[in-house]
């Protein structure tokens, strides 16, 4: 296995927040320290017991276990929201869905997009290319039951609100519920008038409001969600074509 697949877990557990320093001021840098984050002692507990009991199929992987960046084009006008790495996907290899069933549902359709140069991902050297699109996460590190506490979404909420402000897309694609409200959280503290109730999530949802990208939503690309048929490549690609028309 390659050294881009290679990692170590966080060595040291806090309680405080995550913060983005103000000299992160480039993708790069904020991407470079996300990995280092310690804030949530649960999960830094179970990403780094993940990667030491590991899985079968997997037992020659040296694991990621640390948090998980965004990744793709920093020149996007979609960004892709999920909601957390996977145990043995990101979590594994050290990249947002990828080497899980639900990245492959995901690159498939942005490779039918013609926004990814293929349709699988299986590591971070796998020579996958995005182009127009950067995808990242509400929850940064893999969480039990892939359940993030909402004390934990609220620590990880500054790494996405940095990265959001970064890229500075037109449009964002959240996968889930979950991912929905994370993004409404950042527009909210950015001074974006979101209505109270918030406006509520649903497959293909769209959501303008002054000041802040267009929101789009659409089921996760979970196998609980693909291998049951309540999503379908036709019903993703559907709710893609449609970000992809905001976005210009």
């Amino acid at each position: 296995m390659s050294a881009a697949t290679r990692g170590r877990g966080a060595s040291r557990v806090t309680t405080r927040p995550a913060v983005v320093a103000p000299r992160l001021s480039t993708l790069e840098e904020l991407e470079d320290r996300i990995p280092t984050c310690t804030a949530c002692p649960r999960l830094v507990r179970w990403r780094e017991k993940v990667g030491q009991v590991k899985r079968r199929a997997f037992r020659d992987w040296t694991y990621w276990a640390r948090p998980v960046p965004g990744w793709g084009d920093p020149r996007a006008r979609l960004a892709i929201v999920g909601l957390a790495p996977a145990a043995h996907g990101g979590n594994r290899t050290g990249r947002v869905f990828t080497g899980d069933r639900s990245g492959d549902f995901l690159y498939a359709a942005l490779h039918r997009a013609g926004l990814a140069n293929q349709a699988r991902s299986v590591s971070r050297d796998d020579g996958l290319v995005l182009r127009g699109v950067w995808v990242t996460l509400s929850a940064r590190c893999a969480p039990p039951g892939n359940a993030p506490r909402p004390d934990e979404l609220l620590r990880c909420s500054p790494w996405l609100d940095r990265e959001l402000e970064l890229l500075r897309p037109g449009v964002i694609l959240a996968l889930g519920a979950i991912a929905w409200a994370s993004v409404l959280r950042v527009f909210r503290g950015r001074g974006v008038a979101v209505p109270r109730p918030a406006p509520r999530f649903a497959h293909g949802a769209e959501v303008s409001l002054p000041g802040a990208p267009w929101l789009v939503g659409a089921y996760h690309v979970s196998q609980q969600n693909t291998q049951t048929g309540r999503l379908t490549p036709a019903m993703f690609d559907a709710v893609l074509r449609r970000a992809l028309e905001h976005a210009g």
